[in-house]
């Protein structure tokens, strides 16, 4: 009987553990998931940056723009 309840013990022990594991395999989930998203949103915002970087460049040496008058005109 005594090897029964043995088994029994670690049977639970064992199903106590896996559940522990899988919560945290969801939460480790749901982690990644939101740090994917944040990479994502950062990965946008940069190529926005960059293309607005490239613009000011461009229209910075842009030679058709006229100069304007010096200040004691």
């Amino acid at each position: 009987m005594s090897d029964v309840n043995d088994l029994t013990g670690r049977l639970e022990a064992l199903e106590i553990r896996v559940a522990y594991q899988d919560q945290t395999i969801e939460d480790l989930n749901a982690t990644i998931t939101a740090q994917w998203q944040e990479i994502e949103r950062l990965q946008r915002l940069l190529k926005r940056l960059e293309e607005q970087v490239n613009e000011s460049l461009a229209s910075a040496g842009a030679p058709n723009l006229p100069e304007p008058p010096p200040p004691h005109y």
